[in-house]
């Protein structure tokens, strides 16, 4: 969420997370919890990963930038494994997802109405100096939460709960279009038919998704419009000219070097060497591209074993769980995880979010779901 960002003066640059932090590991050294990992075997792999970007860090063609890097996705990988550690029942859980929905939803749900007041002319950018600064970025993370927003509206109790769930789900829809990211508009469309597929009553969900498509097109303006029209005249593009060319650097990074080039190095010296068109710098503005250039073609095979194993174990979930009303809101939340992934694996196929907190956090759910579900199934078979 990065709320010190909407501060100023000191509060601008206190290291909030930091504390928070060392507060985290005080409390854990004192409490009397047993705590232990859960059994799953991305787990193995998820740390072979986090090991194997240290040594394609060890090797980096810029080393200094890459341990910075490092450094930072080691805070982030530490936290999120504490996550499977302390978050050892549903209701937990609940509180987690919550704390998920209010960070990201706070900007959707700001957004939108900024898109609103400005009639979708008005671009809608994050929070300055995190992952989601830029305004695609922010789009998919957004579409990330938005299932998230769903979970919670259809099994929280109390109404007044819903309406501002239900609320902040349309507003938020508004800010996925009013990023006028041409990404997120690719995204948001195979979530919708992701969401439609996965729906029991699919013809009530087709007439309400198309209904509410209708009132979002029908209100963006015309510049909105044209911005989306240069999808199909994309080599017209300069920025989409840049990402081929940033693509087609990964590939020929990747098939030189084992290790890659590390973390940070995408540079005009590297691009000098690898790229087609060495004066056309970009980012990887993709998280599969991203991972290529900077671990290899093994670190790629390891994220991309991470990420299947997390969608698998959702769908055994789902699958084993069908019919029991006991797992109900275990099923549905592995369903709406399941409706993340595929706002992630599809937005981020045009964006730079590889490490991005998020993503790393529902990896982390889906094996706590497949652990909890497996609980429940063996309570349910002893009684």
């Amino acid at each position: 969420m990065n709320p010190h960002r909407l501060a100023y003066g000191f509060a601008y640059d206190m290291p909030f997370a930091q504390i928070i932090a060392i507060v985290l590991f005080a409390s854990l050294f004192f409490s009397k919890e047993k705590m232990s990992l859960p059994e799953h075997w991305i787990i193995p792999i998820w740390v072979f990963f986090i090991i194997w970007m240290g040594i394609t860090t060890f090797f980096a063609y810029f080393p200094d930038a890459a341990w910075i890097q490092y450094k930072k996705i080691i805070k982030i990988q530490v936290i999120t494994f504490l996550m499977l550690l302390l978050i050892n029942n549903m209701e937990k859980m609940r509180y987690l997802i919550w704390t998920i929905v209010i960070s990201i939803g706070f900007y959707s749900v700001k957004g939108g109405i900024y898109t609103i007041l400005t009639g979708g002319g008005g671009r809608v950018w994050g929070p300055p100096g995190s992952f989601i600064e830029d305004n695609n970025a922010l789009a998919v993370a957004i579409l990330m939460v938005i299932p998230l927003m769903v979970f919670l509206y259809q099994t929280s109790e109390k109404n007044w709960i819903r309406k501002g769930l239900l609320v902040s789900i349309v507003i938020s829809l508004f800010t996925v279009l009013g990023s006028q990211s041409r990404g997120a508009l690719i995204a948001i469309i195979t979530v919708g038919l992701f969401y439609w597929k996965e729906s029991k009553g699919k013809l009530v969900s087709g007439i309400l998704i198309i209904f509410f498509s209708g009132v979002l097109l029908a209100f963006m303006p015309e510049s909105w419009y044209k911005r989306m029209e240069t999808i199909e005249t994309y080599q017209e593009d300069g920025s989409a000219m840049g990402r081929l060319n940033a693509w087609e650097y990964a590939v020929h990074v990747a098939n030189d070097n084992f290790t890659g080039v590390g973390l940070d190095a995408w540079s005009r010296q590297t691009f000098y060497i690898y790229a087609p068109n060495p004066n056309d710098v970009h980012a990887a503005h993709s998280i599969y591209f991203s991972v290529l250039a900077d671990h290899g073609w093994f670190g790629l095979l390891l994220f991309l074993l991470i990420m299947w194993g997390a969608w698998n174990s959702l769908s055994v979930v789902i699958k084993a769980g069908r019919g029991s009303v006991a797992q109900k809101d275990i099923i549905l939340l592995a369903k709406m995880v399941k409706v993340s992934f595929i706002a992630y694996l599809v937005g981020g196929a045009f964006l730079s979010l590889s490490y991005f907190d998020l993503p790393w956090n529902l990896v982390a759910v889906a094996i706590l779901i497949f652990k909890y579900s497996r609980v429940l199934y063996e309570s349910q078979k002893n009684t």
